[in-house]
């Protein structure tokens, strides 16, 4: 399988390459979705356009097991500056976080795939909007998944590039590898006033001190210590003159946990951090809006990954996944079958590194057919198991 896919490596680079000078954010991807759809149709595979809004879905094969391939298609929102020969032709659009190697090394997967004789089906996920939410705060998955993207698969895989890693490794584990995520906004209400007279006035600037000491003592004192969590306030806004005691602060933040029974006593002790407020004689109003789920690795999906990158790249080239409370919206995706992500190493030797989102980053292109053959073979393992 390597070797198959080797043999398209210059296929992959020009797909990456040309997604890459033209990045699309969010659901706004009809250019880079038309290309992957139309590469699917040419290659035999059964095509649905426009699912999930921009999303592409193409299967092959009849009957048996099912096992699903997603990539993420979106860009961010940022000023490439690689001087690149490739570089982003769209002005405060780039792939600064290898969405463009994702796509074409899914439709290498796809092509490479073609070529080999198999009982089942295997369904390849093309996703816009992993990076962002729309306007009902669902991103590109969910919304596939509400569409019935993955509806009668028994296995889902992806594969996300690693700039930290050197070509030629991946890396995987099982259990939970990235953080689901939640955002919250409150404001907090007080009595305004002279800032000369503060004993007519209840000062909210007092009462979010008072907070904030609440919301930093959740992690520490009211979870178990084993279990990772985060509480951040991201922004506060009140007040417009230094004389002037405000009647009202506004502040928003994240919360990230690795278990949903967490989110759940996270939300409840968040809440009883802004219930000093009126302890204190003011009020508040909270809200949370859901932003994804963690990321946790099927044991046995992941067991096959390892296996296969150990086949297919020697011994020592199968690494522990780095762990983060980053989130990313593939667990949505896995609501009704087991599944796992695994990084793939692009690290550019001899480069200084530059990481996920930054305008330089960029990937060593040697590892495209790596991570095509990787996804291709462990569908066929999937589908013969």
């Amino acid at each position: 399988m390597l070797k198959q896919a080797h043999a398209i490596s210059e296929e992959l680079i020009e797909w990456r390459r040309d997604f890459h000078q033209h990045p699309e954010i969010a659901f706004d991807l009809h250019r880079t979705a038309g290309i992957v759809a139309d590469e699917l149709e040419k290659m035999g595979y059964r095509v649905k356009r426009g699912v999930g809004k921009t999303g592409v879905v193409a299967e092959i094969g009849e009957g048996g097991k099912l096992v699903a391939i997603r990539a993420d298609m979106d860009a961010l929102p940022i000023i490439e500056q690689t001087g690149a020969e490739y570089a982003s032709k769209t002005q405060g659009a780039m792939h600064a976080c290898g969405h463009d190697s994702h796509t074409a090394m899914a439709l290498g997967a796809a092509k490479v795939l073609t070529e080999e004789k198999f009982t089942g089906r295997v369904r390849f996920i093309f996703q816009p909007c992993e990076e962002t939410a729309d306007e009902d705060g669902k991103s590109g998955a969910t919304r596939m998944f509400e569409e019935g993207a993955v509806d009668g698969a028994d296995y889902v895989i992806a594969q996300h590039v690693d700039p930290t890693q050197p070509v030629g490794t991946i890396s995987i584990n099982d259990g939970p590898c990235t953080g689901g995520v939640d955002s919250w906004s409150a404001v907090i209400k007080g009595v305004g006033g002279h800032g000369a007279h503060p004993q007519s006035t209840i000062d909210p600037f007092v009462l979010l001190a008072h907070v904030i000491t609440a919301l930093n003592s959740i992690t520490s004192r009211k979870l178990d210590p084993f279990e990772p969590a985060i509480v951040s306030i991201g922004a506060v806004h009140g007040g417009v003159a230094e004389n002037v005691i405000p009647d009202r602060i506004e502040l928003k933040g994240t919360l990230r946990f690795a278990s949903l029974e967490i989110q759940k006593k996270l939300r409840e002790e968040v809440t009883r951090a802004f219930e000093v407020t009126r302890t204190l004689g003011g009020d508040y109003e909270l809200s949370f809006l859901f932003g994804g789920l963690p990321l946790i690795n099927d044991t046995f999906v992941s067991d096959t990954i390892a296996q296969v990158g150990h086949d297919l790249l020697g011994e020592g080239k199968v690494l522990p996944m780095w762990k983060t409370m980053g989130a990313e919206d593939f667990p949505a995706l896995l609501q009704k079958a087991p599944g796992a992500m695994f990084t793939l190493g692009v690290n550019i030797e001899g480069r200084p590194l530059y990481e996920l989102h930054h305008p330089m980053f960029d990937l060593d292109e040697r590892a495209l057919p790596i991570g095509t053959a990787v996804l291709a073979e462990t569908a066929l393992r999937f589908l013969k198991s």
